[in-house]
């Protein structure tokens, strides 16, 4: 019999609501009418070319006799809702271990093209900045003047200070070292006596001399600040991880809005550019979903890309999700 025509399946299960939401994609012109089985591991279409089934991870479990809400929308397909279980931690996890450990050799590599930056540095002490307007905080809850004015937190040798959205690097070691380890950087500064000296009104972009990336800019004479979707550092033993840029650049912003969404209390943010001009507002509607996401061009469909196309997936696990709202504060070049 011939595989049944392509057909979208989109799955997003609710942890904490142990639910889960099925989209059928509109079928092919023909391949009408549907029928759709459901087991608690896998999902069945027949129709009249042929028979498609998708299997879930092992982690899914549907619940079938909770279908309810069957109802057809235009221009997307059959949606479903039904109970489901899903076997995770309610922690979002990023892809790659952005975090670096105390006493650990790591290495930081360009996300975009694999060039290493710095190699084997050891980090001694991985420390949380503060909030970005702590200093504020300060001068509000204290009674006696700021005893950390005009004072900036800049890491030492062997330290990385992590921000919300990149980390701080104290680059006087790798200067002392035999051939500067931070070669493929290029940092627009002049160097004088084992010291990093800015020009006067110096551009201190920190640019990748193999793609040409900005990777972040310089913030003093022995400190750099390189943002965290454009680097990933590794325990040194370890290979660089190769994931498409897209997929890498969601999975940041994702474990970013999360934490700071914990943190401080607050589902609101806005994406703003290096001129702290804001052009995206987000709104954070729920961070427990995972979502499958399948073409089903084969009979028998085992792989479940996330963000990405299925002939480039290689786990048939599914993926942590988080979902938004936004808004764009700018008008596209394509709009008058």
């Amino acid at each position: 019999m011939a595989a049944a025509a392509e057909t979208r399946v989109f799955l997003e299960v609710r942890r904490r609501l142990q639910s889960a939401l099925l989209i059928l994609g509109e079928p092919k012109e023909g391949s009408m009418p549907m029928d759709i089985s459901i087991t608690p591991s896998s999902l069945q279409m027949k129709t009249a070319e042929g028979c498609t089934e998708i299997c879930l991870p092992a982690e899914v479990r549907l619940v079938p006799s909770s279908s309810r809400g069957l109802q057809y929308v235009a221009g997307d397909g059959l949606h479903l809702r039904l109970q489901a279980r899903a076997d995770f931690s309610t922690k979002l996890t990023s892809m790659f271990n952005q975090s670096s450990q105390a006493q650990d050799c790591c290495t930081f590599y360009c996300q975009s093209c694999g060039e290493v930056l710095i190699r084997d540095r050891k980090l001694l002490r991985v420390l949380p900045l503060p909030a970005e307007n702590w200093g504020a905080l300060v001068g509000e809850w204290c009674c006696h003047p700021d005893p950390f004015a005009n004072k900036p937190l800049h890491p030492r040798e062997n330290d990385c200070f992590i921000g919300d959205s990149f980390f701080l690097v104290n680059l006087r070691s790798d200067m002392w070292q035999p051939g500067p380890r931070v070669a493929p950087v290029e940092t627009h500064c002049l160097s004088s006596e084992n010291h990093f000296k800015l020009k006067p009104k110096a551009n201190t972009n920190v640019i990748c001399k193999r793609c040409k990336v900005m990777l972040g800019e310089t913030v003093s004479s022995e400190t750099i600040k390189f943002y965290i979707t454009e680097m990933i550092i590794q325990p040194s033993e370890r290979k660089f991880p190769i994931i498409p840029r897209s997929q890498f650049v969601q999975s940041i912003i994702a474990q970013c809005l999360v934490e700071l969404s914990s943190a401080r209390s607050t589902f609101r943010f806005s994406i703003q550019g290096h001129d702290g001009k804001a052009y995206i507002l987000l709104w954070l509607l729920n961070s427990d979903s995972l979502v499958i996401e399948s073409l089903g061009s084969s009979r028998s469909v085992k792989k479940f890309p996330l963000l990405e196309d299925i002939s480039k997936a290689d786990s048939s696990s599914a993926g942590n999700a988080v979902k938004v709202l936004y808004q764009p504060c700018i008008k596209s070049r394509n709009e008058k």
